[in-house]
């Protein structure tokens, strides 16, 4: 009884295997392009506070507007991320002019645009990109001194 079981199973494995090795294909490039995104937006959220920083300790708002261009430019390049268009980056420094007439509790707001592409991971029915994009305020340093 046993050995005529074990001819009906015969080449089963193989089939489980063909029928598998899709699918776990398909979860594979699932978690590679769930893993991009994460990585991906965690150095957005992380340039876009560095780019605010940099932004609130300048003197100026054209000061301002080239220091978070600056930072946030080095800093896609030392996290190699790679940004279709080379990214973008917004900055708001209207706060410097309110900041100069003596108004205090003035900010600077930076925001980071990336579009990561997955065009390289070649898996079928996956999106051509993702659009990440994030926000960072930080206070305008009142100590900054003003431009004579």
């Amino acid at each position: 009884m046993t050995r005529h079981r074990q001819q009906r199973d015969h080449g089963s494995a193989v089939l489980e295997l063909t029928i598998l090795t899709p699918c776990l294909i398909l979860l594979l490039g699932f978690i590679v392009v769930v893993g991009r995104v994460a990585i991906a937006n965690n150095c957005v959220t992380a340039i876009a506070g560095n780019a605010a920083r940099a932004a609130s300790l300048a003197r100026d708002a054209r000061s301002a507007t080239a220091a978070a261009g600056a930072s946030a430019r080095s800093d896609l390049t030392a996290q190699a991320l790679h940004c279709d268009g080379g990214g973008q980056v917004n900055v708001d420094a209207t706060g410097f002019y309110a900041a100069r007439q003596g108004t205090p509790g003035q900010a600077v707001e930076v925001t980071v645009t990336c579009v990561v592409s997955f065009a390289d991971l070649a898996i079928p029915g996956l999106p051509g990109s993702r659009t990440l994009s994030d926000r960072a305020v930080s206070p305008i340093d009142p100590n900054r001194g003003d431009p004579s």
